[in-house]
């Protein structure tokens, strides 16, 4: 796949025209918590009718696509949301769908893709981010909507940088969940061409973070992957076509550990009321950490997508 190119405010713009009506404008929320060591407030995509912010991307490259392309169907490649949404927007328009996901894909993604009628292929992990790096897959047919190395998806989720810039005039900072890609570097290009000098930060989990050792390296790297309850990012690499655009927006990567996003999940059902997965707590772990500043940070609560038993586990954890 051929290097992406930033996104510019038009292309946003547009998008945000294009799926009004289909996903929410969600709610961003000031955290209340005596111990946060900044200013910090909570953008929910959890919220969305598919459960994560995947549909706006989804909603429009769909939206981009001319009858005939749209008839023959959509597919994609992804561990859950993404598959969701798709599948949900698939249905909407009474055409097939095809997703390939990997192995270990959780039930309660996987259980709502079937319910939406798409055809469901499972691959081990490394034919399915093979997937990702080729855009495509054998098994799918139709027009193959890549989860995050897509100027379309990208425009969609800027959509919610222009959203926070509206709704925070003084934001400084954006914490945003890092797995593909495209959801940070939508953002960046969003806010920085609104507010150049508020600060986006990718969020990463200590067990899955390329992005990090990568910026660290000044080239992409491959690392250790291991699996873990944050089952919605991370990987042992970056995407080659989203590296020149992830290293030149973003301002750096925060990594956190897995007990810092599990006391992120239980601070949020706690004072927000709301049911974060692993991936959709990351941002908020790492602006609590205190390393994106102090603030008004926006974190984004990405989705909240979890299978009911790892839920509760973790929230009766006492530390």
């Amino acid at each position: 796949m051929e290097p992406l190119a930033p996104i510019s405010l038009e292309e946003v713009r547009a998008a945000a025209g294009r799926i009004a009506g289909t996903a929410l404008r969600t709610p961003l929320l000031r955290l209340d918590h005596n111990e946060s060591p900044a200013e910090i407030h909570v953008k929910l995509e959890n919220l969305q009718p598919v459960g994560s912010f995947k549909l706006r991307g989804a909603a429009n490259s769909v939206a981009a696509l001319d009858r005939t392309a749209l008839a023959a169907g959509l597919a994609t490649a992804s561990a859950g949301n993404m598959a969701r949404a798709v599948a949900w927007l698939a249905e909407q328009h009474g055409v097939d769908c095809t997703v390939i996901v990997p192995d270990s894909a959780p039930a309660a993604k996987l259980d709502p893709i079937r319910a939406h009628g798409a055809k469901v292929v499972s691959e081990s992990f490394q034919r399915w981010w093979q997937a990702l790096q080729d855009g495509g897959h054998p098994a799918t047919i139709g027009t193959f909507l890549h989860p995050s190395a897509s100027g379309p998806m990208m425009a969609g989720n800027g959509t919610i940088g222009l959203e926070l810039v509206e709704d925070l005039s003084d934001l400084a900072a954006v914490v945003v969940p890092f797995g593909g890609g495209g959801l940070s570097c939508g953002i960046a290009c969003a806010v920085k061409a609104l507010r150049p000098g508020t600060r986006v930060y990718a969020a990463e989990v200590e067990v899955a973070a390329p992005l990090a050792a990568s910026l660290a390296a000044g080239y992409p790297v491959t690392i250790e992957h291991r699996r873990s309850f944050v089952d919605g990012i991370g990987s042992g690499g970056l995407l080659g076509a989203m590296w020149p655009l992830a290293s030149s927006v973003l301002d750096g990567s925060i990594v956190v550990s897995l007990d810092e996003v599990a006391a992120a999940m239980r601070l949020l059902a706690a004072r927000v009321r709301v049911v974060a997965e692993g991936a959709g707590a990351v941002a908020l772990a790492a602006a609590l950490t205190g390393r994106a500043g102090d603030g008004p940070i926006a974190v984004l609560v990405s989705g909240g997508n979890i299978d009911r038993p790892v839920l509760a586990e973790i929230l009766a954890r006492t530390s």
